[in-house]
């Protein structure tokens, strides 16, 4: 099991090219961060896309967007309200994040880490534009390695144990069985327990199979599965059934987030129905 769950995380990547194009076009990342891969499958899924949008409303980089956009929301309340100066974003891929917070909060100390391939092609993009330093860096992480140089342990080695720390995931957790996450949010929640303060945000696709639009999901779910050569699985019926999921995990508090509900706030279109993606805030 563990050698195929391994072997499975890197078809994580070509995601990471694909939402590394929408946060260009819609103004959150530089230029630097599209990629030709990236470019040519957004192009190449816009007829699908529109088709999805049109037919089913069904919008990707409307889902997208809200998951980012509410984590970044977050993320800055921890920063200005809370004092978080250390921040983690686990499975980075080609988020703009760090370079944008690292920017606007000059304190801050940002890891940015994911598997050794991606993890290259990041720092030679973020060392090419001289925006990496002391404060900023990018770290091999392998969210499946229970110990080791690629290991959460290692990982978090290098940060300070007396001050508070935030971890970020996004676009990782549906990628994997819920065992298999559940570990990884189990090494998670015990890492974090070393610090005075430890909060992890991320976000997850439910099963939310009384929304009016779950046949439309589960056609978008397939159509992910297909694109990256793996499976997507839903994870939890509501709520109720993921703070339990995370409270298992080690997690003391979780925050379930539906983003349609603060659309207006984040800048989005408000929604007429809740949304189909959740995002989490735990604390341990």
């Amino acid at each position: 099991m563990a050698e195929r769950s391994r072997a499975s995380s890197a078809h994580i990547s070509p995601s990471a090219h694909y939402t590394g194009y929408v946060w260009y076009r819609h103004q959150l990342a530089d230029p630097a961060f599209v990629t030709r891969f990236g470019r040519w499958a957004h192009g190449l899924l816009r007829p699908i896309t529109w088709g999805a949008r049109v037919g089913f409303g069904l919008d990707l980089d409307s889902l997208l967007l809200q998951r980012h956009l509410l984590i970044d929301a977050r993320l800055t309340q921890a920063i200005e309200h809370e004092g978080v100066e250390q921040v983690v974003e686990i499975a980075c891929g080609l988020s703009p994040r760090g370079r944008r917070f690292t920017a606007r909060y000059p304190q801050l100390r940002y890891l940015e880490a994911d598997l050794p391939q991606m993890a290259a092609r990041k720092r030679l993009l973020l060392q090419g534009q001289g925006w990496l330093n002391g404060q900023h860096q990018v770290k091999n992480v392998d969210i499946l390695a229970a110990q080791g140089t690629g290991s959460l342990a290692s990982l978090f080695a290098d940060l300070d144990p007396t001050r508070p720390v935030l971890v970020i995931t996004e676009g990782l957790v549906n990628y994997f069985e819920l065992a298999v996450i559940e570990s990884f949010w189990s090494r998670l929640a015990a890492q974090l327990q070393r610090f005075p303060q430890a909060t992890y945000l991320t976000e997850l696709y439910p099963d939310l199979q009384e929304h009016p639009r779950y046949r439309q999901l589960r056609w978008g779910v397939e159509l992910v599965g297909r694109l990256t050569r793996g499976h997507y699985p839903l994870h939890y019926r509501d709520a109720e059934t993921i703070a339990a999921g995370f409270a298992r995990c080690g997690f003391a508090r979780t925050e379930v987030l539906d983003p349609g509900q603060q659309a207006a706030a984040l800048g989005l279109p408000v929604l007429r129905q809740a949304s189909l993606v959740r995002v989490i805030e735990a604390r341990v």
